[in-house]
């Protein structure tokens, strides 16, 4: 059986601006600031599994911009996203956008690249949808 479960901490380069994850370790955050990332946009909640109280702090001790936009995915809507996608638009880049388990910001990239490319929002809400991310 095919498992549709990702690894939750690999960070996943999507193009030069942008990557995604999991909830990240504090060794990731450092390779990550190594690495030339600029930001992190944690869209994780408190009360998720592996929340880590003090991101904000060690990340901008590394030099990183944060934000911290707790998202849950049953609450999502065009107005969220569109919120979601004026961050990812101001931070430096690259950005890591990072979540509990990876799938909420694998469907925010998702959603994020096929707007700028004049995608219909409706219709790749629609496909992030039929891919489970939501």
């Amino acid at each position: 059986m095919i498992s549709n479960t990702l690894p939750i901490n690999v960070v996943r380069k999507i193009n030069q601006e942008l990557a995604i994850s999991g909830q990240i370790t504090p060794d990731q955050l450092k390779k990550l600031a190594d690495d030339g990332y600029k930001s992190i946009l944690n869209l994780c909640c408190a009360d998720e599994q592996g929340f880590w109280i003090n991101e904000q702090e060690k990340t901008q001790f590394l030099g990183l911009r944060y934000v911290n936009l707790p998202t849950k995915t049953k609450k999502l809507t065009h107005q969220n996203v569109n919120y979601i996608f004026q961050i990812i638009g101001d931070l430096p880049k690259p950005l890591l956008i990072h979540c509990e388990n990876s799938k909420l910001s694998a469907a925010i990239v998702l959603l994020y690249i096929s707007t700028q490319q004049g995608i219909d929002f409706d219709l790749v809400w629609q496909q992030v949808l039929n891919l489970d991310l939501l």
